[in-house]
């Protein structure tokens, strides 16, 4: 099969869909495919526009890079010019898979892929207009679901992350039978870093001596983040306790300043890490936080949580407690849940965590165990190669 894959981030960029994405592309490869990924061009003079690697065909198309009040026009720029080269670049009984960043490309997609006489498939990650609504309050945002919800209902199947959702897209009108799961993975290869290593990084850091409560990943609005800073302050008397938030994100700098207004000592901030460094990251911290704000509970799927599992460390959630996330933790049993109130019952369980080693290994050795039993990119790929070697499906 020809496989065409169209996302704003591909390698060598690393947000989480780039790393998602490019080993999903190579193990196709490996199956014997032939992948294409249209993806944007970063702007660095090094890289062609168009190049091979690992036998994936990457095509890099010119976008604006503005970041913050100019995201939309990102997001806009890279749609046309993603959907022009789809346009030349897709050909009849082709398969497309289209992510969602930006957030609508699926309905672009969609109509391109009919109109070359191909097969559309939508790789859910996060789902928009709703989570948009969920974090303004803007209704008015919900025009944009009934063309959306046609994209995915003629889709020739529709994958996703969790249960949850799924639910989300039912209701929207995709039947169940239409929807795969395929949850997200941890990075290829990460696992816990040797002692050496992960001394070395908290060393560097000045961690020495502390125990470490990590939050590792972008400080983005669907991370309910503001609890992370009672539960410090919660705890500030007992100066063994650090908080390392480690990222960037639209967040930042209000809780860098929200930290220094209530003087916060006990909370301190890193820069995002690059993916070579992410096992001693991780690795350095003695718990992870991972929190999810209680409206995007059906909208998007944290899977941070699965390289945080990669390197044996229990998990600390905060967020909705019926969600999948927290199924997953007390099912497995490597970490515990909690709402996002609750700040004396999460800095009791830090604290317990902070003292008890015996327990803290009980639940490493879970998250190792998770980690083991949890499906790779390899075994995604060959859910995908299933998937799309079925072509078209009837639609309604």
């Amino acid at each position: 099969m020809h496989i065409v894959a169209v996302n704003r981030f591909y390698w060598p960029e690393e947000p989480a869909t780039a790393q998602l994405l490019t080993d999903w592309a190579e193990e196709l490869v490996r199956l014997g495919h032939e992948v294409t990924v249209i993806t944007s061009h970063s702007g660095d003079p090094a890289l062609p526009p168009v190049e091979t690697r690992h036998g994936v065909t990457i095509r890099r198309v010119s976008s604006t890079r503005w970041g913050g009040a100019g995201k939309i026009v990102d997001f806009a720029t890279f749609q046309v010019a993603a959907l022009l080269r789809l346009l030349r670049t897709a050909k009849p009984g082709d398969r497309v898979v289209a992510l969602t960043d930006p957030p609508l490309l699926g309905i672009g997609a969609w109509l391109v892929a009919r109109c070359r006489g191909a097969c559309i498939y939508h790789w859910v990650q996060d789902i928009y207009p709703e989570i948009a609504e969920a974090l303004s309050g803007h209704r008015w945002l919900r025009i944009s679901r009934p063309l959306r919800n046609l994209a995915w209902r003629r889709a020739d199947g529709c994958v996703t992350l969790g249960t949850d959702l799924v639910d989300t897209l039912t209701a929207a009108g995709v039947p169940a039978a239409q929807v795969t799961v395929v949850p997200n993975w941890a990075p290829a290869g990460l696992a816990e870093a040797a002692p050496t290593v992960t001394a070395a990084r908290r060393l560097a850091w000045q961690l020495e001596g502390k125990f470490v409560v990590a939050y590792s990943g972008n400080l983005g609005r669907v991370h309910d983040l503001q609890p992370l800073l009672a539960v410090a302050e919660e705890v500030r008397a007992e100066p063994r306790i650090l908080f390392a938030l480690i990222g960037s994100g639209p967040q930042r700098a209000s809780l860098e300043a929200e930290v220094v207004r209530r003087g916060l000592a006990n909370v301190r901030f890193f820069p995002a890490q690059p993916r070579c460094d992410l096992a001693a990251t991780l690795s350095a911290g003695d718990v992870h936080l991972v929190t999810l704000h209680a409206g995007c509970a059906g909208l998007v799927f944290p899977s941070k949580l699965y390289g945080i599992a990669a390197v044996g460390r229990p998990v600390i959630f905060i967020g909705p407690p019926g969600c999948e996330l927290a199924r997953l933790l007390t099912q497995h049993g490597f970490g515990h849940a909690f709402a996002r109130h609750e700040i004396a019952p999460i800095a009791a369980a830090i604290r317990h965590l902070s003292t008890d080693a015996t327990d803290r290994a009980r639940l490493a050795a879970a998250a190792e165990t998770f980690s083991r039993t949890h499906r790779g990119p390899a075994a995604a790929a060959a859910t995908w190669q299933r998937l799309l070697s079925a072509g078209p499906k009837t639609r309604s």
